[in-house]
């Protein structure tokens, strides 16, 4: 009997969390089709202009907070860090990349909004370009080099606002921090921001790259302390690389410690 009841009880586990995510598919869909009239995104991405609509600027607050919902409820979220964030300005973000729920992760731990890259392919995907477009993102091109992606990353920075960015170039294949690439050390000089520092870990466990659907688990995320203009313009750019990848494995290790608390 005890048996019975265990499978019982999970089973209705199971049916409360399917109905739950059934849920919020349904409110984003509703979300992304009910933007203001004559306001939809331009098709061609390369011409977005900064000028957001209400039901962008509204649509962003309401995915933050279905997304701090869903990672409490569903991954015991838990973040450490949180007063790192610079209160105003201009901001790079450089997080450790461990799976697909990286970018929504790093943007539901900050209370400003957090802008976006984007492959240009991906704006071309049937369901995921309406959901890239209407949030903002920044395209690139499928090397991360694109002169019209830099130009507006750089615009968005000088402008104040905050652009996350993961300077391992790619997923990891273990979980671990890999060695940066410096590309980024061009766009922090130009735009003259600091640099911030985010550790994400348990996002590999729930999502690895090899696998086609997410899974459940635990997720922790630490935002370090900022490095700063002054620091970046007095650093050379082998200093400022080996710097800011220490910092990440600083946060990427506290956040391992967090989520195994």
């Amino acid at each position: 009997m005890p048996e019975a009841g265990s499978r019982a009880s999970a089973a209705g586990e199971v049916r409360r969390r399917l109905c739950f995510s059934i849920t919020l598919c349904k409110t984003v869909t509703v979300m992304l089709k009910h933007n203001l009239p004559g306001e939809h995104p331009p098709s061609n991405p390369s011409s977005f202009s900064r000028e957001r609509t209400l039901a962008q600027r509204l649509g962003y607050d309401a995915f933050r907070v279905l997304a701090r919902t869903v990672g409490v409820w569903l991954y015991g979220l838990r973040v450490a860090g949180r007063e790192n964030w610079p209160a105003t300005g201009g901001a790079l973000v450089c997080a450790n990349h461990q799976s697909m729920f990286d970018p929504p992760l790093v943007g539901l731990t900050c209370d400003r909004r957090m802008n976006y890259l984007a492959r240009d392919t991906l704006f071309r995907v049937p369901l995921l370009a309406p959901l890239i477009k209407f949030l903002d993102a920044i395209p690139i091109d499928r090397e991360g080099a694109g002169l019209s992606g830099l130009k507006e990353t750089l615009r968005r920075l000088k402008a104040g606002e905050l652009v996350l960015i993961f300077p391992e170039g790619t997923r990891s294949h273990d979980g671990e921090v890999a060695p940066l690439k410096p590309g980024f050390i061009a766009v922090a000089r130009r735009s003259r921001v600091p640099l911030v520092p985010v550790g994400l870990d348990g996002a590999f466990q729930a999502w690895p790259r090899t696998s086609p659907f997410p899974r459940l688990g635990r997720i922790a995320v630490v935002i370090g302390e900022p490095i700063s203009a002054e620091e970046i313009a007095n650093s050379g750019d082998e200093d400022l690389l080996a710097e800011l990848e220490r910092r990440i494995i600083t946060c990427h290790s506290r956040a391992r410690e967090l989520r195994r608390a």
